[in-house]
């Protein structure tokens, strides 16, 4: 049986609107808009599953011995790749119309410990043609722990359709 014939004529899989898509193109980016994510709480069982997962056994994160009786943090960290992964998940938009070009001025700018909340603001910085099909856009992502400290700061460049190609000059 398709799945089709789950459905009623014209309700099938095909017809309901994808949940959590965006569908925005380049002439619809607006430079300086933000918007702010929920806030997460790294567990220690997590960041110790990550560590675990990329084969970081470095004592900062891994060795609670070591981090209080000779760190200089006094308690182990969340590993940086933890926090950056996590606060760009929490902005995914799963756009369709858009591919990531590469990741500028990644800074980690305080340490995040396990147990600690953040929170990331995303930042529509810039936009300029690229391709015949695609342009380039640029936001930033701020990463806060706890109660609004900044903690990491990165900068995602994307490559994003054109609503009408012949309207943009490509770059390359």
């Amino acid at each position: 049986m398709s799945p089709k014939s789950y459905y009623a004529e014209g309700d099938g899989p095909e017809d309901i609107p994808l949940f959590n898509v965006e569908t925005w193109l380049y002439e619809d980016f607006e430079p300086g808009r933000k918007w702010r994510s929920i806030r997460r709480t790294i567990s220690e069982g997590e960041a110790m599953l990550f560590n675990s997962l990329v084969m970081d056994n470095h004592p900062y994160v891994a060795d609670d011995i070591f981090t209080s009786e000779e760190g200089i943090f006094g308690r182990r960290l969340v590993a940086g790749a933890m926090v950056f992964a996590y606060g760009l998940g929490l902005m995914a938009h799963n756009n369709v119309n858009t591919f990531s070009y590469g990741y500028d001025k990644l800074r980690f700018i305080k340490p995040v410990f396990i147990g600690d909340t953040i929170q990331t603001v995303r930042t529509n910085l810039e936009k300029r043609p690229k391709y015949k099909d695609m342009g380039l856009v640029t936001v930033s992502y701020e990463v806060f722990k706890n109660e609004g400290e900044l903690a990491l700061y990165a900068e995602h460049i994307q490559t994003v359709k054109y609503r009408d190609p012949a309207a943009h000059t490509p770059q390359t």
